[in-house]
């Protein structure tokens, strides 16, 4: 049985008449009507009374005509969710986010413009440290994650920079590195200041990228930090830092937070490579339409 046959059953039911549903339905009416006996033949009963001024439904065929329409519908609504999926207008997608990430003013932007542009899409949340959403693309736990620096590359995943932001430090008020005189702008600070504070980072394993840069540009300025407490979110270091249990460094994105205890100062003379770069990565596995409509939407966000 066919989708054809249900098809040409339904019309020549509504019709009530084989020469009328073939021209309905752009064909000839003999072939039509082998067809509708064919289809009586497989099913083991009439499905109409033939008469001259037409065709009446048997009782089978009253009820076949209910569960063929039902049938057709279900095919029909099918073709249009698929036909929807396939255009990424309908879906999930998983999106992971550093702490760090989602403080940065460019995320929720891009998640604003997605909801409106496909708002069929259910989105799904994670938040993570760079290598556990890594780890969770690997695994196909995520479709897409905003991180800072890699910390790995992985085989079958993609990574690309949408920006760079600076690197601030983080000190407690009344710090003694902090300049007497305050004016209207952001202090700076240099790092050679701080050779003998606590510092307080997101672990290496979970932000090697970053957590190098610093010990290294430590290193240029002529000493090894002291490395006292490893967070695994760079949220909770400057409430660390607000408590008075050391200094950091943070994204710029992130100097609002407990602004009444903590200064954010810029780097006096820092090197290149010390900077928070805010970095998609999403598995390349032939882009979803959800996907790479969301792709599309961060590249345009960051122009």
């Amino acid at each position: 049985m066919e989708l054809r046959h249900l098809r040409y059953f339904v019309v020549v039911a509504e019709e009530g008449h084989f020469t009328r549903a073939a021209e309905r339905l752009g064909m000839q009416q003999p072939p039509l009507s082998q067809q509708i006996r064919a289809l009586e033949q497989e099913l083991g009963f009439d499905l109409f009374r033939r008469h001259p001024k037409g065709a009446m439904l048997t009782a089978g065929g009253e009820a076949f005509l209910l569960e063929a329409r039902a049938i057709l519908d279900n095919v029909d609504a099918a073709v249009v969710r698929a036909a929807r999926a396939s255009s990424g207008s309908v879906g999930r997608l998983s999106v992971g986010l550093t702490s760090s990430a989602a403080a940065h003013a460019f995320i929720p932007q891009v998640m604003r413009a997605y909801r409106d542009a496909w708002p069929q899409v259910k989105l799904e949340f994670r938040e993570g440290n760079a290598a556990e959403l890594t780890e969770a693309l690997v695994q196909n736990q995520l479709d897409v994650a905003f991180v800072r620096r890699p910390v790995s590359q992985p085989e079958g995943l993609s990574f690309e920079r949408l920006l760079e932001e600076e690197l601030l430090l983080v000190l407690p008020v009344g710090h003694p590195a902090l300049p007497r005189a305050r004016g209207h702008g952001r202090p700076a600070v240099p790092l050679s200041s701080l050779r003998d504070e606590r510092f307080i980072l997101v672990r290496r394993s979970g932000a090697p990228g970053m957590y190098a840069n610093l010990v290294e540009a430590c290193v240029q300025a002529g000493f090894v930090p002291n490395v006292a407490i490893e967070v695994e979110r760079m949220l909770t270091n400057i409430s660390l830092v607000a408590a008075g249990a050391g200094v950091s460094a943070v994204p710029a994105s992130m100097q609002g937070f407990h602004a009444e205890n903590v200064v954010y100062c810029s780097i006096k003379d820092a090197p290149p490579a010390l900077s928070a770069p805010l970095t998609l990565a999403w598995r390349d596995d032939g882009q979803r339409p959800t996907l790479r409509h969301f792709i599309e939407l961060a590249r345009q966000g960051q122009a």
